[in-house]
């Protein structure tokens, strides 16, 4: 096990009618809040109306900014910054999805650094000193952002999508009501559980020996997963199962799981790529791309895609014809049931059936993946677990390109 230093400042406030407790905690932090949103949903449903009657209720004053889309956008968050400079904001609240959050913190981390663009530092990565508080109120669980010190964002004028980390960026508090997920359509659940698989996958598939504790608490996080999909499938206003997924969709990402182990995340790297140029939802993207790198990396750790067969899947050493599996079997066994289980929630896992009609830009891909912060021209390669540079990236690209395998 690795050395670590774990400190995760937000208070969760889960369970139901909890969104009626915004104003009483935002007014502990500030008398002005930037809200941020998506676009008409949370109107639409009530939920604008009661952020707003509670936020007024505790005397809290509203500014707004709308807008925000999938894959959130530099040109807004530019906006936000500027918007709370002027209004001399000290907490932004971000109702709605991950990608509501992503842009309030890409704001928060931008208000402060008055000699430079935000998106320098996205580029380069270094530290920011100060940041504006977040708060969130969640509407889809997935991203895990509303617990995380992540954000990630797309510059539409380079056609780049890049993430930043900083203790700085969790949020003070979020609110999670699992009744607030009742009307979510069936490809946004099916996403939103692939974007939380995917969060603990690069955790989980690491080299870091002797994690016994994080390798079962992630496995127990993939089952209950699993399970409640599949009970969400059948009854998407199921209080229990949403209360299941929500509060898993918080721990797949505010790093309790990958504790003292190497992380990977070229998964998610590759997968940005796909999104930056073609738009598509982030789990969609990754449901593409994240059986095929496991195919390709597989033989680096059989052990461990064996560990992850019999302990997520339940898959057996006896294979149906009473033939004994060894690990490969399993962790090939393994990796199809994956894609099995995607597969029923509707999500694609080929480019072909994510919308992507050819590789044409294949190779771009690959290169922008490990040159994107590159100063010197030299491949930053992406990933841990193996480390993939454009070659590998491109190979996986293609094996994506059909049935995902070689």
């Amino acid at each position: 096990m690795e050395n670590f230093t774990y400190y995760n400042r937000t208070k969760i406030i889960y369970g139901r009618g909890t969104e009626k407790e915004v104003g009483a905690e935002a007014r502990k932090l500030a008398d002005k809040v930037l809200l941020h949103f998506g676009g008409g949903s949370i109107k639409r449903s009530g939920l604008y109306d009661i952020v707003v009657a509670s936020l007024r209720e505790h005397g809290v004053e509203i500014v707004e900014l709308g807008g925000v889309v999938p894959n959130p956008r530099l040109d807004l968050v530019r906006e936000g910054i500027e918007l709370c400079r002027r209004e001399n904001i000290t907490l932004i609240l971000a109702v709605g999805g991950g990608s509501v959050v992503d842009s309030a913190k890409a704001i928060a981390m931008g208000v402060h650094e008055e000699n430079g663009d935000v998106w320098e530092n996205f580029i380069s990565r270094k530290p920011i000193q100060k940041a504006v508080d977040v708060a969130t109120i969640l509407t889809l669980p997935a991203t895990g952002s509303e617990a995380s010190p992540n954000t990630v964002i797309t510059d539409d004028a380079t056609q780049l999508k890049l993430g930043y980390g900083s203790e700085l960026l969790r949020p003070v508090f979020s609110i999670l009501n699992p009744e607030l997920f009742f009307t979510l359509p069936r490809n946004q659940i099916a996403n939103g559980v692939c974007d939380m698989m995917c969060h603990i996958f690069e955790r989980y598939f690491t080299l870091t020996p002797k994690v016994e504790l994080t390798d079962a608490l992630c496995e127990a996080t993939l089952r209950t997963i699993i399970d409640n999909a599949y009970k969400l499938a059948d009854n998407p206003q199921d209080y229990d199962a949403w209360a299941e997924i929500g509060f898993a969709g918080t721990l797949a990402h505010n790093n309790l799981l990958g504790l003292g182990r190497v992380q990977d995340w070229a998964s998610h790297g590759m997968e940005h790529e796909i999104s930056a140029l073609y738009d598509v939802a982030h789990g969609a993207g990754l449901a593409t791309v994240v059986p095929s790198w496991m195919r390709y990396v597989y033989k680096t750790d059989v052990a461990r895609f064996a560990r992850f067969a019999k302990n997520v899947f339940g898959i057996s050493e006896t294979a149906p014809d009473g033939t004994s599996r060894d690990d490969e079997a399993l962790a090939l066994a393994g990796i199809d049931a994956l894609e099995s289980f995607w597969r029923k929630l509707g999500l694609p896992t080929t480019m072909s059936e994510l919308g992507i009609p050819d590789d044409s830009r294949f190779e771009e891909m690959a290169r922008k993946a490990v040159l994107a912060r590159s100063s010197d021209g030299k491949e930053i390669p992406q990933g841990n677990f193996r480390k993939l540079y454009s070659q590998d990236i491109l190979a996986i690209y293609k094996m994506a390109e059909g049935s995902g395998r070689e």
